[in-house]
């Protein structure tokens, strides 16, 4: 089972920056695709990014493109989001995610570990 541990949540004013990190089980970035997914309260969890194999180019959400980046550093087995200007509707519990094998996927159910979630909160 891969270990995921997110970090990097907290509050923040509209228009602000986060950025969360997970950290993986040694050896997972650079064989696993990896998503960020979040859930507001009242709401269904959700697809926000993901990334796969060398060769697969990152997805996003509509709603976070232009704002948020996806980037891995498979040495430090580290996964980052970069999330720029963002807007109250941002605010949700967010989960790195890791499917073992190259394609990055939207969906939940071809994801097989999940982390414990970091908390993002953006005031009006």
């Amino acid at each position: 089972q891969v270990q995921l541990v997110e970090s990097g949540g907290g509050l923040v004013q509209a228009g602000g920056s986060l950025r969360l990190s997970c950290a993986a089980s040694e050896g997972t970035l650079s064989r696993y695709a990896m998503g960020w997914f979040r859930q507001a309260p009242g709401k269904e969890r959700e697809f926000v990014a993901a990334i796969g194999g060398i060769s697969h180019w990152p997805l996003y959400t509509d709603s976070v493109k232009g704002r948020f980046t996806i980037s891995r550093d498979s040495a430090k087995n580290t996964l980052t989001l970069q999330m720029n200007s963002l807007k109250p509707d941002d605010t949700a519990v967010y989960y790195c995610a890791a499917r073992k094998t190259y394609p990055p996927s939207r969906l939940q159910a071809e994801y097989e570990d999940w982390g414990q979630g970091t908390q993002v909160t953006v005031s009006s």
